[in-house]
């Protein structure tokens, strides 16, 4: 038995090192903060003093100790071996609440019933000198286990139980490494204790625990991924999945995001190399209102309170204390900055359904004609529809919610269908109709323009392929185009590609643009419209004379359309400048040998006014509203007949 004693001495010896150097961990690297912190550390305190009498035992039975002096320590060892080892197992629990952010559990049945539980084995415990039920000591002073050891590691029992539960519960909102280091951390507990159980003389359970430590050391309470190293505050990836745990764990939270509204005038003065100035001035007075785990850096003009377990008086509270610092000066090394902001207050589940809501919230433009300093509730609505519409468009390109309509194009002379142009509709399942003018912004700031636009024109390559058109006499139909998509590396080459395994002439796609871009963009912008020209497409100018199109555009690109906005025919209709006005465009572009389509007609009246300017195409409600394809073909075939 004495190599067996002395094996046990490594273990224990070796459980003691490993459990000081978790403390040493934490408390050298500052993760002394939230509460799943001060747990490991307790954690790590027991097994390491645990560690430390168990290894005093196996010393005096290896050196054959035998004095009543050194009985009694081993009796007093025992004894506060089980006060602070039965602890262990509940505050495993409770480790795990917190790591999962499950904190609305915190009262919950399973707390009281371990709170009962625990009292229950410790009261055990406490009277053993007297009851002797859980230990006692035989005549050779040899520990011996009775009934209540036994009752004692079935409560235990129930406990990894339900620590196991709340880790199902929350499993989604645990990360990978959270996931691999609890549940090795739960494997390594279950082999010491069944060990120990079965042989009270191997003593691995210190060992397997001390072990389980070190993965949980590594694994969850390091989080240099989760920090941002120049501002010392949680970084967005921390932001997200902190958000995710809440929302998992069905917790209400709210989001008070901080936004510096001269942001770029503070970083001039200070150097752009000190991009994180504004929110380093800022970060240590948040931290001394809230804890620092509470408190996020977004970006360089943002940052962002978690505050769970709050009521909206209390959370409106703290953002009236924030904003009226802010009605003081910063200092920064020897100057005085005025930092102007805006500060957002909305909870989740209420009004943000998640992260990305919450960064849209976070990262968008704050709405121009508010002078408000905080912005709640009703104040929102922009922030949060615009939120809506970014979530509306990715499920869009997930669920297949976009549709193609067709608006049909007239030949001015004798009211024939000339063609059609393509626009994209979505309808989502949560905000119903959203219109072009809402979501295409949206999806070019999401930069996904692309996929919505490669879906238009394989909806009307097919469509085309179909031979629908053509029969009723189709020339073309006019799909629209992003001017910064069409300046993309390989823009030419992927529109060729599209069109080309559709099997369609290209001759019968106009493309319309219509943004209007930087001067130095031209050269560009014209060298891809001649390439896709040469291979059979035609282009247009979409919208003129609302700004968006301008005359250098025209005048520098190889354009076949141009299409005249409808306020310059209602401007037409109303004054005699505006009449001169749409004459001399009419006129110019005749010149230039440009083809011109009207839009927006939608009285005989204006047909009559167009009719001596000689224009080419029609457009507009007078012959029809976008509708979709299969409604447009009803509708061309009863006009055909």
């Amino acid at each position: 038995m004495e190599g067996l004693d002395e094996l046990d001495l490594a273990f224990n010896i070796s459980a003691m090192l490993i459990s000081f150097t978790c403390l040493l961990f934490s408390v050298m690297l500052h993760h002394v903060n939230k509460i799943n912190n001060k747990i490991f550390m307790l954690v790590s305190i027991i097994i390491g003093m645990n560690a430390l009498g168990e290894a005093f035992s196996e010393i005096a039975i290896i050196t054959k100790m035998d004095s009543d002096f050194v009985f009694w320590i081993v009796r007093v060892k025992d004894f506060l071996y089980f006060i602070t080892h039965l602890s262990l197992c509940p505050l495993f629990y409770y480790y795990v609440v917190c790591v999962s952010g499950a904190r609305a559990y915190y009262r919950n049945f399973a707390n009281r019933l371990i709170a009962v539980l625990f009292a229950f084995v410790e009261l055990l415990v406490l009277t053993n000198p007297l009851t002797s039920f859980v230990y006692y000591y035989d005549s050779e002073r040899n520990f011996t286990r009775n009934w209540a050891e036994y009752l004692i590691y079935g409560v235990m029992t129930v406990f990894f139980v339900l620590a196991i539960s709340r880790m199902k519960c929350s499993w989604r909102a645990l990360n990978s490494r959270k996931r691999t280091s609890l549940t090795y951390f739960v494997v390594l507990i279950v082999i010491g204790i069944t060990v120990q159980l079965l042989s009270s003389r191997i003593q691995v359970e210190l060992m397997s625990e001390s072990l389980g430590l070190i993965g949980i050391m590594f694994l969850v309470e390091n989080e240099d991924d989760r920090i941002d190293g120049d501002t010392g505050l949680y970084n967005r990836r921390a932001f997200r999945a902190d958000i995710k745990s809440f929302k998992v764990n069905r917790c209400p939270v709210f989001v008070v995001g901080i936004r510096i509204t001269n942001a770029e005038l503070v970083s001039k003065a200070a150097g752009y190399e000190n991009t994180d100035v504004i929110v380093s001035l800022i970060a240590e007075y948040l931290k001394s209102l809230l804890p620092k785990y509470n408190t996020y850096n977004i970006n360089s003009c943002t940052i962002a309170l978690l505050i769970p377990d709050k009521k909206e008086e209390e959370v409106m509270g703290v953002a009236e204390t924030i904003s009226q610092r802010f009605d003081s000066q910063w200092k920064y090394h020897d100057m005085e900055v005025i930092l102007t902001n805006v500060i957002m207050i909305a909870d989740i589940p209420g009004r943000l359904s998640g992260s990305t809501a919450t960064f849209s919230m976070l990262d968008g433009p704050v709405p121009a004609d508010t002078d408000k300093k905080i912005l709640a509730d009703t104040d929102l609505e922009y922030l949060l529809r615009r939120s809506a519409v970014e979530s509306a468009v990715s499920r869009g390109l997930e669920e297949n919610s976009f549709e193609v309509h067709f608006q049909p194009t007239y030949y001015m002379r004798g009211n024939k269908l000339h063609g059609a142009e393509a626009l994209v509709r979505m309808h989502d399942r949560e905000l119903g109709n959203v219109f072009p003018d809402e979501f295409i912004p949206v999806a070019e700031r999401m930069g996904v323009i692309d996929s919505i636009d490669d879906f238009v024109l394989k909806e009307v390559c097919r469509f085309i392929k179909s031979g629908i058109p053509r029969k009723y006499g189709m020339d073309c139909i006019n799909v629209n185009l992003s001017v910064l998509e069409c300046m993309k590396p390989g823009f030419v080459e992927h529109i060729n590609k599209i069109v080309e395994e559709a099997g369609v002439e290209k001759s019968f796609l106009n493309f319309e643009i219509t943004e209007s871009i930087a001067a130095d963009d031209y050269l560009l912008l014209s060298r891809v419209i001649s390439d896709l020209k040469n291979e059979g497409f035609q282009f247009s100018m979409d919208d003129y004379g609302t700004g968006y199109s301008n005359m250098n555009a025209i005048l520098s690109l190889n354009l076949d359309v141009i299409k005249i906005d409808k306020s310059i025919l209602r401007g037409a209709e109303q004054s005699k400048i505006g009449y001169i006005m749409l004459e001399s465009s009419v006129r110019m572009f005749r010149q230039m040998n440009r083809k011109i389509l009207i839009e927006g007609v939608e009285t005989a009246e204006q047909i009559k006014l167009l009719e001596p300017l000689g224009v080419d195409y029609l457009q507009g409600y007078y012959f029809s509203r976008p509708l979709s394809e299969r409604n447009f073909v009803d509708f061309i075939q009863s006009a055909s007949l």
